[in-house]
């Protein structure tokens, strides 16, 4: 439940009068509600509905208020359900006391004032919404803890197998050659395997390179964020033949933090992974923004699109990439989006500098011959003839293998 989304709230009475005036008095708060005439139909109503708030009158025939509570509260789904006994007879001590053993959050007396009851409802309301936000954004952390441990491990496995495929069959090659000079008697030979061993130790030491700039690339801490994008798209590009373009708004990008620029680089970075195993796309489109408030950016493909339960980020349709996208976003207080074009996907990133509240109004929505619009009124497409965006080109991040 968003904390924006309607609470369902029960009213059980066995006169129609009173659930009517009930329905009237809590109009106001805008919330779902829903009657029962009896304690077996509102059983019913709570089996297959989830209920934050329950009205329940105390004298109903067959089976009474207290009854009904005692029967709510042994189930564990409505263990935290708040229940609010009214009543115009039973209002003794005794009875509010056994109200409140069984779990009522509190006891009211007819005639009700409507103000005290929509503003004791209210309280309630907001109480459980808050609770059941508060449960679900701890299923999405559990969830993303363990795409975290799963996207660790994949990392470990990946530069364990670029070492044992690239560093590790140049190391077993160069012993190779060391062992045939030491037992070799000709010069000229011994001279030409000490120079096929140094070409074999040039390409092993351009491995150890490889690797240790795609796990983390030092042009990102020495020029910033704009230099590392240029690097990694230019680098990338000539493993994987997707055609991309990066735009970089304005020229002199400024500076930002190291642990704001880290993100928007693994960011941009996953993305362009996305693109490369996924979307069977032949161009890829960059935007990186500063703005006054904020940092926006926008990676636009023209491949085959997403699912609509993927686009939407769904917690249970979303993998470990798009997962840890968001969370990055999330940790500096931004939002991901995730669009279907004709053809192709956009992703767009909004992060807010220095604590500025986040705004979508800017974001590109309209499409002009199939290209959106960039922040900076540029369109996030194929360049025209007026338009002429970095020539950069690109490809996805570290699960490319490196051809040699």
């Amino acid at each position: 439940m968003s904390a924006t989304e309607k609470c369902n709230i029960l009213m059980v009475d066995d006169q129609p009068s009173k659930l009517l005036t009930y329905k009237e008095i809590l109009g106001e708060l805008d919330e779902n509600l829903i009657t029962a005439a009896s304690a077996q139909e509102a059983l019913a109503i709570l089996l297959k509905t989830d209920i934050a708030v329950v009205l329940l009158d105390v004298s109903m025939p067959e089976m009474d208020g207290f009854e009904l509570a005692e029967m709510i509260r042994d189930h564990p789904r409505f263990k935290k359900t708040a229940i609010i006994f009214v009543s115009a007879v039973n209002l003794t001590d005794l009875d509010r006391l056994k109200g409140y053993s069984l779990g009522a959050v509190d006891y009211v007396a007819v005639p009700v004032v409507p103000q005290l009851l929509r503003a004791k409802v209210r309280v309630f309301v907001e109480m459980q919404r808050q609770a059941t936000h508060t449960e679900h954004l701890n299923e999405q952390l559990r969830q993303m803890s363990s795409r975290l441990l799963v996207l660790q491990d994949q990392e470990r496995r990946r530069v364990a197998r670029e070492l044992h495929d690239g560093l590790g069959q140049d190391l077993a090659a160069l012993q190779m050659a060391f062992d045939r000079i030491v037992g070799e008697h000709s010069i000229q030979m011994k001279d030409q395997l000490a120079t096929e061993g140094r070409g074999i130790v040039l390409h092993a030491i351009q491995q150890v390179r490889t690797i240790s700039y795609l796990l983390h690339p030092p042009v990102l801490d020495e020029l910033g964020l704009a230099s590392a994008l240029r690097w990694y798209l230019d680098g990338v590009t000539k493993r994987s033949g997707i055609n991309t373009s990066l735009d970089v708004q304005p020229n002199n990008f400024p500076r930002l933090t190291q642990e704001l620029e880290t993100a928007l680089f693994r960011i941009v970075q996953e993305a362009l992974t996305n693109v490369f195993r996924h979307s069977q796309a032949s161009h890829c489109w960059v935007v990186v923004s500063h703005e006054a408030t904020r940092v926006v950016a926008m990676i636009r493909d023209n491949g085959k699109g997403l699912m609509q339960e993927t686009a939407e980020l769904r917690p249970e349709r979303i993998g470990v990439g798009l997962g840890g996208m968001k969370q990055r976003t999330i940790e500096f207080g931004g939002e991901l989006r995730v669009s279907n074009l004709n053809p192709g996907t956009l992703v767009e990133v909004v992060v807010p500098l220095d604590g500025c509240g986040r705004d979508w109004r800017l974001l590109p929505r309209t499409l002009e011959n199939g290209a959106p619009r960039s922040t900076g009124g540029r369109t996030l497409g194929p360049p025209t003839k007026k338009q002429q965006p970095s020539a950069v080109e690109h490809a996805p991040d570290t699960p490319v293998p490196v051809r040699q």
